[in-house]
């Protein structure tokens, strides 16, 4: 019996408790909600926090596994066609395909159709010629080209869609900042959640028939908390880099078994770039480096030579969640796609449940195999709905979408409503829009909580501007009323800056130069060690004529 119920301790009640706010959480969120079923949300930090909001945001037709994964090349194709059709408003459905260059494996791209014919991909060969008019940026050095049906999806928007219609649907909620400090257990049951307000440090005891654990690369920590030895995971960082323009129509693969800068991915009116696999021990302590950044562009040039002059704005980096497996080496590359569903009864939890693994492409299946579960322990015979239930766009959460501020604030013509973000074009009126009714809005929301729910500082100056401005609304409406405003700013900035650092280069490093000078000269921030000092340049990255 496990006991946590420090004296005071705030109370709530709920039919079942979901922890982990990406995108598998709040996909069980809105599958229960779909079947009538209340639920509470939380996340120690906020929606996409992890694996969900450090991706390229591919949704894979299953060509990138056919190789050496067919089970999850299968569920990526069957998962991808079913979100085409249920959750269209998230996705562009650009197409892809995968190029192989001089020095590829040959035989290896021979066999790639009859890869894709056995897990019932759409594919087709292209010629050289073909392949570069339908890509003019391709190397002239192609080999073999195929047609897959890839597209690309807006992570952040579908996190944010699930939650509004669950909430639609049903009286559940969603908890941003609480952190799980342990569980009590009686007779096999969890009775209750103890969780930290990770923001004023209060404590609050959830009580909920049933528990999910849905946190992704904290899923194994999660179930040991709660006694479950059974999650077993490998942690896999990935590196990727963003251009200031979108280099290609639609998705470009290396035709090769998976490695280092062997994709490019449109994003709205960006590319991204990637990625990396090194497994690591701490997923909490990541940051994109030099070398990473380095390594991608020497494999993406191959396929992209326009990669050298392009320019890249930002780095990121995220960690997989990959299951542990008796046969698993520790490569990250190795490691099964798929995904595992721990109903926890072997180790005397009724009423526990872990799910993890898997890919951002297959979140609904698996949310769809924990709404099964959930349900059957609840009494409820209500079957899942989010194969053919259009997930429905509201107003409050269409701001991540490249270019809707803009076409909203043009087409309204208010020479009042002052343009905060100028890069991505975001007026005032989209911060009030977002601060009232965003799902997960707060009181007082940081700058971080409302990029993420917006376009601001994902621009080529990365917030140097539109964060001081944001801040300054923000206190001009009363959001903002003491000094907490300007830690969110330096917290934001601080943020943004990690990922500019491995890129700078050309006119980076002048878009840096500026920013320091604004945020150090102007604003004091360099007084809480927030922005790069000369010293962390790299001078032997800077172009002579800088």
């Amino acid at each position: 019996m496990q006991k946590h119920n420090p004296a005071g301790t705030r109370t709530i009640k709920t039919q079942v408790l979901i922890i982990g706010g990406g995108v598998t959480g709040t996909g069980v969120m809105r599958d229960l909600a779909l079947r009538n079923i209340t639920t509470i949300l939380i996340d120690r930090k906020d929606l996409n926090a992890g694996a969900s909001g450090s991706n390229h945001g591919l949704l894979h037709s299953g060509g990138r596994y056919v190789a050496q994964d067919l089970a999850t090349a299968i569920e990526c194709r069957e998962e991808g066609e079913i979100l085409k059709r249920v959750a269209a408003n998230c996705i562009d459905d650009c197409g892809g395909m995968f190029v192989a260059v001089e020095g590829d494996d040959e035989e290896f791209a021979g066999g790639f159709a009859d890869h894709c014919k056995a897990a019932g991909i759409r594919c087709e060969p292209l010629s050289v010629t073909q392949a570069r008019i339908r890509e003019p940026s391709l190397t002239e050095k192609i080999i073999a080209a195929f047609t897959v049906p890839d597209a690309t999806i807006d992570p952040f928007r579908l996190t944010l869609e699930n939650v509004s219609h669950a909430q639609q649907l049903t009286d559940s909620s969603y908890l941003p900042h609480m952190e799980v400090k342990g569980f009590d257990i009686v007779d096999g049951e969890i009775i209750a959640t103890l969780v930290k307000d990770n923001r004023s440090g209060e404590l609050l005891r959830i009580e909920s028939e049933q528990v999910i654990n849905a946190s992704g690369t904290w899923a194994m920590k999660i179930a040991r908390l709660a006694g479950c030895n059974e999650v077993n995971l490998l942690y896999s960082k990935g590196t990727l880099i963003i251009s200031n323009s979108r280099m290609s129509k639609g998705v470009i693969n290396r035709l090769r078994l998976p490695g280092d800068g062997d994709i490019l991915v449109p994003g709205g009116t960006v590319s991204l770039l990637g990625t990396t696999s090194a497994t690591i021990d701490d997923p909490d302590a990541i940051s994109p480096t030099v070398d990473e950044v380095d390594r991608i562009l020497a494999q993406g040039l191959t396929m992209v030579p326009s990669l050298a002059d392009a320019r890249l704005i930002r780095a990121f980096a995220g960690v997989r969640p990959l299951l542990m497996t008796s046969d698993n080496t520790g490569d990250g590359r190795k490691a099964s796609r798929g995904f595992a569903l721990f109903d926890h009864e072997k180790q005397n939890l009724r009423n526990f449940t872990t799910i993890t693994g898997g890919k951002l492409t297959t979140y609904r299946l698996m949310a769809e195999r924990v709404g099964d579960l959930v349900a059957k322990r609840l009494g409820s015979s209500a079957p899942c709905k989010t194969a053919t239930e259009p997930l429905p766009s509201g107003p409050s959460v269409c701001w991540t979408e490249p270019g809707f501020s803009a076409r909203d604030w043009y087409a309204r013509q208010d020479p009042t409503d002052r343009i905060l973000c100028e890069c991505e074009m975001v007026p005032e009126s989209s911060i009030d829009n977002i601060l009232k009714e965003a799902p997960g809005c707060e009181a007082q929301m940081s700058l971080k909580a409302i990029s993420l729910r917006s376009r601001v500082g994902k621009g080529s100056c990365q917030g140097a501007f539109c964060s001081i401005r944001v801040t300054s609304h923000l206190y001009d409406k009363g959001v903002y009323n003491s000094q907490y405003g300007l830690i969110h700013l330096r917290d934001f900035v601080k943020e943004r800056f990690k990922g500019v650092r491995p890129v700078l280069w050309g006119p980076q490093v002048a878009q840096m130069e500026l920013a320091e000078a604004l945020h150090c000269d102007l604003m004091g921030l360099d007084q809480q060690a927030t922005c790069m000092t000369k010293s962390e340049f790299d001078p032997n990255r800077v172009k002579e004529d800088l």
